[in-house]
């Protein structure tokens, strides 16, 4: 992680994805899969990652809502959306922010790529774009 990351996280406790995010890091992820077939994966890879529980699912409306507890005492929560693009692509994107005043030194960023790459080794076959 960049000094820059590190500076920015002094002030901002929160950070998310998207399709104009100029880190290549936390661009919203593109998966050749139908929605319910992301769901099911996004669903079952986010389960089994330690050191992070899922405190909600709705899958009509496409969102996960995970909660971390860091090193520093501070929780976070992380909130995935898996949305269908066409019938046969969908969108993966996270928004993750600390509860509490202050910043948070990076810390969602990292969760964030965190996420993403733990998607990545399971969808990576799917990976579009």
């Amino acid at each position: 992680m960049s000094l820059k990351r590190t500076l920015v996280g002094l002030f901002r406790s929160h950070d998310g994805t998207s399709d104009r995010a100029k880190d290549p890091t936390l661009k919203t992820r593109y998966y050749t899969l139908s929605r319910d077939k992301a769901w099911d994966e996004v669903s079952a890879t986010l389960k089994k990652i330690p050191g992070f529980k899922v405190l909600h699912e709705v899958q009509s409306v496409g969102e996960i809502t995970l909660e971390k507890r860091t090193a520093f005492g501070r929780t976070l929560d992380i909130t995935v959306s898996v949305l269908s693009t066409s019938p046969v692509r969908c969108a993966v994107d996270m928004y993750s922010a600390s509860r509490g005043s202050l910043g948070d030194l990076g810390a969602n960023y990292r969760v964030i790529q965190r996420l993403y790459q733990s998607l990545d080794k399971k969808l990576g076959k799917y990976k579009a774009d």
